[in-house]
């Protein structure tokens, strides 16, 4: 089989496609970047700018009023600028604010949910520039539950040694894009393009130049972008250009990510040859309301363990004491695993988690969005326990940055989920996102600044081409295709994997990328169509990944490997 698929990579090469040779794992992955490599069309616009931030959550917004004030600055973003994954975040912002919490245990407790994987450097800067973030997010608007003496109202999660969770209620990623949102319209300096999709970042290749990964010299000159009311493909061009697209939940059947976390930064940026790691690493988050039909699943925020909410199964068994001495407080790995093994055992679609023997008003005032939405189908959380179920939420690798959020492409900075920084390692100390996302916005920030102005944009750039494409006449072959990659993740590459299902999911996953290319060589693109070629290209990555790493560890669970290799850990 692979070697008819090289033949089809030659034939296609001549035919003028971008061949993608993928040193990671001598594997031919190939993915057309612009139709069939001509660059011209007639309904085409030029923008240029000085920053492009391609994202609307708190690292693309962060970054952007973080530069807004020395340059022009173009926000694109597929949906609603607040339609993002940020506004998704229940649970809140890890960082340490008052004694007997200290940097030295916020990085312990990072490190040891990192399962070895993580970079102590980053780790250590993350913990120590949080506190000072917290402050601009104040500055911008953003507003933290306080006790009546002014402090912070601090929560407690999973995985964490002390309360040092700030948030707003059990919706502080709303209260955070709210205050971000507000602040960004206001700047006269930042233009918002919403319902703008990002097909392809721009570089030397459009150019006609080879490009080829760990190239040292690729440049980012903006992105090819679909306007979705209108079908004209705009040519953004900047001197800088951010990546903040989010995560890749949607790769999966049951997510508690919005639509839109298709994983379209990530694929952008490796069929640009930029390098991207750490991708089997996919957390699932252990409690998501059990609801059968709706989509994305409810988050019920791990602040209701750390309030004192216990998981049982249909017994009544506090069932967590078996698997982990913090019993419901363990890390999310080893939580998501036990309801998953839980549920096989038993036959059960789900487990529950129970807070009825807390105090309702105090449960009803700490977590009135949960309140409101478990009532409104027909469960009140101090009386009954809430059904639950692991569902994918946040994957911690992504774009290759260092501790300045720079890609391994010049000019190209990348924040939050997208990325793979070394905070997080094999898996993610609960609440340590948002703040990841706003430290390395702002290190982008302070790295691109002192040199923006000197960076210029070539001339020669060509306009995107769909010469000779039409609509396709069978939108069922999208959608069919992007529920069977659904299919494929949740069955065969979840949160209990194997060497059989990694390949069965490659096997079948190859089949649906044949049609897809197919289908875009030809086709009028459309948000759905780019989303699921995304979608591919990312699921790619991720068995690709997992499929090296023989061993166990983290949010990589596979039953051929069961335990850790000690040789693979980054720190002991």
């Amino acid at each position: 089989m692979l070697g008819s698929l090289k033949k089809k990579l030659r034939i296609r090469a001549i035919c003028g496609a971008n061949v993608i040779e993928n040193p990671l794992f001598s594997y031919f992955f190939y993915l057309y970047p612009c139709g069939m490599g001509i660059f011209l069309q007639q309904k085409e616009m030029e923008e240029r700018f000085d920053f492009l931030v391609i994202g609307s959550g708190l690292a693309g917004l962060s970054f952007a009023l973080k530069v807004a004030d020395k340059g022009k600055v173009a926000i694109v973003t597929k949906a609603g600028l607040s339609d993002t994954n940020t506004s998704y975040a229940q649970g809140g912002i890890a960082a340490v604010t008052y004694a007997p919490d200290n940097f030295e245990k916020h990085s312990k407790d990072t490190l040891i949910a990192g399962d070895g994987l993580c970079n102590t450097e980053i780790v250590e800067m993350v913990v120590k520039e949080a506190p000072g973030q917290i402050k601009q997010l104040i500055e911008w608007g953003a507003e933290f539950d306080k006790e009546s003496n002014g402090k912070f109202n601090l929560a407690r999660e999973g995985g964490h040694s002390e309360h040092r969770i700030l948030h707003h209620k059990d919706n502080t990623g709303f209260e955070v894009q709210r205050a971000l949102a507000q602040a960004v319209k206001k700047h006269p300096n930042i233009t918002i393009f919403e319902y703008f999709f990002a097909i392809d970042i721009i570089t030397q290749h459009h150019l006609g130049k080879l490009v080829k990964r760990y190239f040292p010299d690729i440049e980012c000159f903006g992105a090819y972008v679909l306007e979705l009311n209108s079908g004209i493909i705009h040519t953004f061009l900047a001197r800088v250009t951010m990546i903040a697209t989010g995560g890749i939940g949607n790769l999966y059947h049951m997510t508690t990510n919005p639509m839109t976390a298709t994983g379209d930064g990530i694929a952008m940026v490796y069929r640009a040859k930029g390098i991207v790691d750490n991708m089997e690493f996919v957390q699932f988050h252990p409690t998501a309301l059990y609801h059968p039909g709706e989509r994305p699943l409810f988050l019920i925020t791990e602040a209701m363990r750390g309030h004192g909410a216990i998981l049982r199964n249909h017994t009544g068994e506090d069932f967590m004491m078996r698997y982990d001495s913090r019993g419901s407080l363990a890390p999310r790995d080893i939580v998501a695993r036990a309801i998953d093994n839980e549920m096989k055992a038993s036959g059960d679609e789900y487990v529950f988690l129970d807070c009825t023997h807390l105090d309702g008003n105090d449960l009803k005032e700490s977590f009135p969005h949960i309140y409101e939405k478990c009532k409104s189908v027909g469960i009140d959380i101090t009386r009954d326990r809430i059904p639950v179920v692991p569902a994918a939420h946040f994957l911690c690798g992504g774009i290759q940055v260092d501790a300045n959020a720079c890609s391994s492409i010049q000019r190209l900075y990348a924040a939050g989920e997208t990325t793979f920084t070394g905070l997080h390692g094999a898996n993610r100390l609960a609440s340590n996102s948002l703040i990841e996302a706003i430290i390395f916005a702002d290190k982008a920030a302070r790295h691109a600044l002192p040199h923006f102005q000197h960076y210029s944009i070539p001339q020669g750039i060509p306009q995107w081409n769909d010469a000779g494409t039409t609509n396709p006449e069978e939108i069922v072959l999208i959608t069919q295709n992007y529920k069977e990659v659904q299919q494929i993740f949740s069955y065969y590459v979840g949160i209990v994997r194997s060497n059989l299902r990694l390949k069965r999911a490659m096997d079948r996953l190859e089949i649906i990328f044949n049609e897809t290319e197919d289908l875009y060589a030809k086709s009028k693109l459309s948000q759905k169509l780019c989303e699921l070629r995304n979608m591919i290209n990312v699921g790619y990555l991720i068995i690709k990944m997992a499929q090296q790493r023989k061993e166990s560890r983290g949010l990589h669970y596979t039953i051929d490997y069961p335990y850790k290799n000690p040789t693979n850990a980054n720190y002991q």
